[in-house]
């Protein structure tokens, strides 16, 4: 990290003004060299300064610089942000001369990955930079806000320092046998504290499936067989004439997508093809993807038509359901009955009726969705919560590991064994926060990243 980097920061295009940042030994001196206004090197950190970016003679741009002096910076290096009037030409002359004078081209997330590396951030807070710029909905924001300013770490931190207490008595233990003030760790001792250990774990996991859905929505797909009212339902939620509708079965051969906000909660919705037995190759595709959509989909809504009689297919299509979060719809409820829903294997409490045409039931849909995700729970609630598939597979693999130290205790393993079990869990658990990684695992969390960020 001793080159000097920089980049653009902001989005490039039309507006009032563009970010360029530099961070390094020599962020100061380089601007320094295309800047006409006070000298740079000797102004205060943390100060604003008027003046022009130039080239030899030329003056390119009229700027505000801010000068950030080490160590009290993102980065911890010193840091330099020349704001320009927004606009391409301009943005990418700035860039261009900060090249031509010594900086190198920052890679996607450097910056960021500075702050890591010089141990301004751990790695949970730098994710959470990234969480922060996608955040489309304000309970996204709060969830990546207790992320940046380390309320998501203390969780894994305070697992970690359980886990040092544990391995410091087993080995005071191990190692003086004979002090007599020292607690004695027996099998029988461990086997709560383990216990207690597992527990904390299981609740994390527990709560970062809000999490999850925090920061990735809903993926919630429509189902059921043609011309059910698969796509006016999904043009009712977003609002607009998303799908095509018409009468004609099979119309919808490709999933159509569109996002809808909750309690601040994304559903990213999916109409999916009607699922029936078709000739039709084309069709036939689609109706493969629907079912494949079904299978991963964190909630199903199952559209039947009440003025249909219950098929084969519907009866398989309902087996399905039984280990996934449903709501079964049935649509066109203003026509006769002619709908058995005692020949599907449903739960009846799960059934909302609609007319989608006269625009009756979508209300209480949501208040359903609602209810069956704790939507307003989450909402009421500070979000802390592990979020990324990363962390959180590194967690579940600690859950296993620790199920296995309990049942070791149990059948009496020698606690020098099994401490090194303990050791490796609280390995683990600091590859989530940074405390321990790997150099290939960073590279690619970071090429995630925006450039200039």
């Amino acid at each position: 990290m001793e080159d000097t980097i920089c980049a653009i920061s902001t989005s490039q295009g039309i507006g009032a003004i563009s970010i360029v940042r530099v961070s390094g030994p020599e962020a100061i001196s380089i601007v320094n060299k295309i800047f006409k206004g006070k000298d740079l090197t000797k102004v205060e950190s943390h100060t604003i300064n008027y003046g022009y970016i130039i080239d030899k003679d030329n003056i390119v741009d009229e700027v505000l610089v801010s000068v950030m002096k080490s160590p009290k910076t993102f980065t911890t290096e010193d840091i330099v942000e020349i704001n320009t009037h927004g606009g391409v030409a301009p943005t990418n002359k700035v860039l261009e001369l900060l090249l031509e004078n010594g900086c190198c081209l920052a890679e996607p997330g450097e910056f960021t990955k500075r702050a890591f590396l010089n141990g301004r951030i751990d790695l949970l807070e730098a994710e959470s930079v990234m969480d922060m710029i996608d955040s489309k909905t304000d309970i996204q924001r709060k969830m990546a806000m207790n992320g940046i300013n380390g309320k998501t770490s203390s969780l894994i931190n305070e697992l970690r320092s359980d886990m040092v207490q544990i391995i410091s008595n087993i080995n005071v233990n191990i190692d003086y046998p004979e002090y007599d003030d020292v607690d004695i760790i027996t099998n029988e001792v461990l086997i709560p504290k383990i216990t207690n250990l597992k527990n904390k774990i299981n609740k994390i996991l527990k709560e970062s499936e809000n999490g999850k859905i925090i920061k990735d929505g809903i993926k919630t797909a429509i189902i059921g067989k043609p011309n059910v009212g698969k796509s006016s339902l999904l043009n009712a939620l977003l609002e607009e004439d998303k799908a095509i509708v018409t009468d004609i079965a099979g119309t919808t051969r490709d999933i159509v997508e569109g996002t809808i906000s909750i309690n601040g909660i994304i559903l990213n919705m999916i109409d999916t093809a009607g699922i029936r037995n078709t000739n039709d190759i084309i069709e036939n595709i689609g109706v493969e993807k629907s079912r494949k959509i079904m299978k991963e989909a964190d909630l199903v809504l199952f559209m039947l038509n009440n003025n249909e009689e219950v098929t084969e297919d519907l009866i398989e299509l309902s087996t399905n359901l039984v280990d996934k979060k449903y709501l079964v719809l049935i649509n066109k409820n203003d026509l006769e009955n002619k709908l058995d829903i005692l020949k599907l294997n449903i739960d009846k409490d799960k059934i909302i009726n609609l007319s989608i045409i006269n625009n009756q039931g979508i209300d209480e849909l949501k208040d359903r969705i609602i209810d069956l995700f704790k939507l307003n729970e989450l909402e009421m609630k500070d979000p802390t919560y592990l979020n990324n598939t990363r962390s959180i597979s590194i967690l579940k693999n600690c859950l296993k590991k620790t199920e296995e130290i309990e049942k070791s205790l149990k059948e009496n393993l020698p606690i020098d064994m099994i401490e090194l079990d303990i050791k490796n869990i609280w390995e683990e658990l600091g590859k989530i926060n940074g405390s321990t990684y790997e150099e290939e695992l960073l590279d690619e969390m970071f090429k995630r990243f925006c450039l200039g960020k």
